[in-house]
């Protein structure tokens, strides 16, 4: 199966993608319980929200042609890593340590990869902590490992992300290098601001 060219109106393709969103339900139900114990040791929600999705057929396919990939089953395993992804949303900037410290404890789930993306931020001026985990699942008695993205992000850095996505992705019109720069000096500009959020809120609990 794996060298074989990927239909997205097959059924093979159909059973790949339900193995990607049972990997997706089993992190989101994890990460659920943590949120919970996080707001009852900390007294506030560490973790704001919780959002998840599928790549839709046509995304997968169009991010291995831009990445130059032929499309097939075993491109497709071995090179997409966010065909499932979940993003935490975050109150203050010090809960994504702690959330990460958390993350590379969680049984069955395997950690691959970390990007530090807030402390080297993306040219662009994206931050956020990105994981890509495996999570083993059953399928006729043996166990197959699927792999997800997660996103650790604060408010601050959901909105800008959010934002320039649409301005930058979702627009008919190409944006200007004029307004690319302006929008990596609001991400430098919204960084500030969560660090002087969380300043103020550090003075508070210490008070």
């Amino acid at each position: 199966m794996q060298m074989v060219p990927i239909n997205i109106q097959n059924r093979d393709f159909e059973k790949l993608m339900e193995f990607y969103n049972q990997a997706r339900e089993t992190i989101v139900e994890q990460i659920e319980v943590i949120k919970d114990a996080l707001k009852q040791y900390c007294g506030y929600d560490v973790i704001n929200s919780i959002t998840s999705r599928i790549k839709t057929p046509e995304s997968i396919i169009n991010k291995m042609k831009r990445k130059q990939y032929e499309c097939n089953y075993k491109n497709l395993i071995e090179n997409i890593n966010d065909i499932a992804g979940i993003r935490i949303v975050c109150t203050f900037k010090d809960d994504i340590s702690r959330l990460v410290e958390i993350i590379r404890k969680i049984p069955n789930i395997e950690v691959l990869k970390e990007k530090d993306y807030i402390k080297y931020p993306k040219k662009s001026g994206y931050t956020a902590y990105h994981f890509i985990v495996e999570v083993p699942l059953q399928y006729e008695r043996e166990d197959i490992y699927v792999k997800a993205e997660i996103q650790i992000r604060t408010m601050a850095m959901d909105f800008w992300s959010t934002a320039e996505h649409k301005i930058k992705y979702k627009s008919k019109k190409e944006i200007s290098i004029i307004d690319s720069k302006k929008l990596e000096i609001y991400a430098k500009i919204i960084n500030i601001i969560d660090e002087k959020i969380i300043k103020i809120y550090r003075k508070k609990i210490t008070l």
